[in-house]
């Protein structure tokens, strides 16, 4: 039998136990570098299907090599993140949350259920290609500074080091059953933005008295969009939003400060760089003209995701060949950040999307909201290619 039935083959047989694992992990979310109960349950897989692995890494994660014939010819990293995220899920369900305020509303738990899948399947073909499969098992791509960066700095992209990696992520905008991809620049860098604005706090009745930090914080953030509208090159896209001001007043107070926090996204790094230098300038001299002043901290987040073109545009033509030409998309790039771009700053990457909506059946809650689900379908999916994917880029 030619590998690709053999593979479609083994997804059928093995979707019931990739849908218990899925529920399994959805049950039990744990938060960002506190995946214990997630990594013991991946260990206890692998140890199934005779693959060695070593945890501890980055605190939970988990790095398995399963080796074909003649190991050391190519190596292929395929990576799944673990961690859930602090809501609260909505969703009535048998397999709902039982750790409460806590819920896999990203679809980690599909992505790690599903790399064991992979390596069930292609353990069981490991006579069938030659090369290395490594497995990450990544704890915290939820929480800066991100569970990707942390292993590679602790050696996960060595001994041996992969020649590409390879990992998917659920996407509600396609039906379970389709996939996505996009080449070169895909996902925007994440740069987190707070502003404390102080100045003189008193009556709101008086003014005049008053240096009032709402008004300045209100200049600052209207003057900021300048920045993108004005002063980002027309064909890089960019993104500068800020989502909370805290200020502790009342109707008839002015408080003494203001803290504002936002968001900065871009798709160039020396433009991210330098609109960090723009913020802070023009954010400080605005305060300091109203007679306040204002504190800048820009934390620097997770980088550009950008996918190895040859790469990605090889893994979309293969997807066509498993899946069929109406089951695969190329996709406009994105604002969203993944950490995964640790990866791709290190190693030739492909980050493509399993699509997970099902209209029919009411499932068509975005990520990060409480009501998210899938149909479990696109399970059967995203095992099967990643494994096809997988051992033709070993083959190859």
């Amino acid at each position: 039998m030619e590998i690709k039935k053999k593979i479609k083959q083994l997804s059928k047989e093995i979707f019931n136990d990739v849908v218990d694992y899925r529920r399994h992990i959805h049950q039990n979310p744990e938060l960002a570098f506190e995946e214990n109960e997630t990594a013991a349950f991946i260990s206890s897989k692998l140890e199934e299907f005779n693959i060695p692995y070593k945890n501890g890494i980055a605190k939970t994660g988990i790095i398995a090599l399963l080796e074909g014939k003649n190991p050391t010819k190519r190596v292929v990293g395929l990576r799944a993140d673990m961690d859930a995220l602090p809501i609260h899920e909505a969703n009535d369900v048998s397999y709902r949350s039982k750790n409460e305020g806590k819920m896999h509303a990203c679809g980690h738990d599909v992505h790690t259920a599903s790399l064991l899948g992979v390596a069930k399947i292609l353990a069981n073909l490991r006579d069938e290609f030659e090369g290395t499969v490594k497995f990450f098992f990544q704890p915290s791509e939820e929480k800066f500074p991100g569970g990707a960066s942390v292993m590679i700095k602790e050696g996960a992209l060595e001994n041996p080091k992969p020649d590409v990696v390879l990992a998917q992520h659920v996407f509600t905008d396609l039906d379970a059953g389709m996939t996505g991809f996009k080449s070169g620049m895909y996902m925007a860098s994440a740069d987190e933005i707070y502003l404390t604005v102080k100045g003189k706090g008193g009556h709101a009745a008086m003014p005049h008295e008053n240096i009032d930090p709402i008004l300045i914080a209100s200049h600052i953030i209207v003057a900021l969009q300048q920045i993108i509208s004005r002063n980002a090159n027309i064909i890089t896209p960019s993104v500068l939003s800020f989502g909370k001001l805290s200020a502790d007043g009342a109707t008839n107070v002015i408080p003494d400060e203001v803290r504002v926090e936002g968001t900065f996204r871009t798709f160039n790094e020396t433009w991210r760089l330098d609109a960090h230098q723009k913020i802070k300038n023009m954010a400080e001299q605005i305060a300091k003209s109203m007679g306040g002043e204002c504190e800048v901290n820009v934390k620097v987040g997770y980088p550009c995701l950008v996918n190895h073109e040859n790469l990605t545009n090889d893994c979309m033509s293969e997807a066509i060949s498993f899946l069929g030409e109406e089951h695969v998309e190329e996709l406009p790039i994105r604002m969203t950040s993944e950490d995964f771009s640790y990866f791709s700053q290190a190693s030739d990457v492909c980050f493509y999307r399993l699509g997970v909506r099902n209209e029919s059946r009411g499932i068509t809650s975005p990520v990060h909201s409480p009501s998210f689900d899938i149909d479990e379908a696109a399970l059967e999916t995203g095992v099967g290619l990643m494994s096809w994917l997988t051992i033709r880029l070993l083959n190859s």
